[in-house]
Formats: C-alpha cells, sequence, structure tokens
C-alpha cells in the first residue's frame, strides 16, 4: 500500500468571455522571477494563465484584472499595472 496522494488538476472551465474595456489593470510577470511553480495557474479563475517553456503567459483578452495571480505569487513575480 502506497502512502502517495495524486491530486488532478486542470483549467476552469467555464464560459470564457473576453474582458472588453472594462479592465483597469492588467498583470505583468516578471519571468525573472519567476519559478513556475504553477500557483498563479491554479489560482486563476479564468483559467487564462498558461505555463510554457518561455515562463508565463497571460491571455490578455480574457484575462480580467482580477489581481488574484499577483496576490497568490510567492515570488513576487507579479505585478498589476494600470491599463492606459
Amino acid at each position: 500500500m502506497s502512502n502517495r496522494v495524486e491530486i488532478l488538476l486542470s483549467k476552469p472551465v467555464v464560459g470564457a468571455v473576453p474582458a472588453g474595456t472594462w479592465r483597469t489593470e492588467r498583470p505583468v510577470v516578471d519571468q525573472s522571477k519567476c519559478t513556475l511553480c504553477g500557483i498563479c495557474w491554479l489560482y486563476c479563475p479564468d483559467g487564462v494563465i498558461e505555463i510554457t517553456d518561455k515562463g508565463v503567459e497571460i491571455d490578455y483578452e480574457y484575462c480580467k484584472g482580477c489581481g488574484v495571480c499577483a496576490a497568490e505569487c510567492p515570488m513576487k513575480a507579479i505585478s498589476m499595472v494600470r491599463e492606459v
């Protein structure tokens, strides 16, 4: 008998709705600080974060700018930047 526990994770599957023009801030990733831990990916309520071989990529078309990813990042590699 193994004491190993496996947790299967997947992105949330909810009707993807574009952000529109109402977003006031957007997350920006400092790739030099990022350790690719996946916490941002796990906590993103809209599932717009991808972990790739290039680093963390955010789909800004669907990102609502809620800031959960920045708040949960243990390395503080994500900052919220005001939209222009």
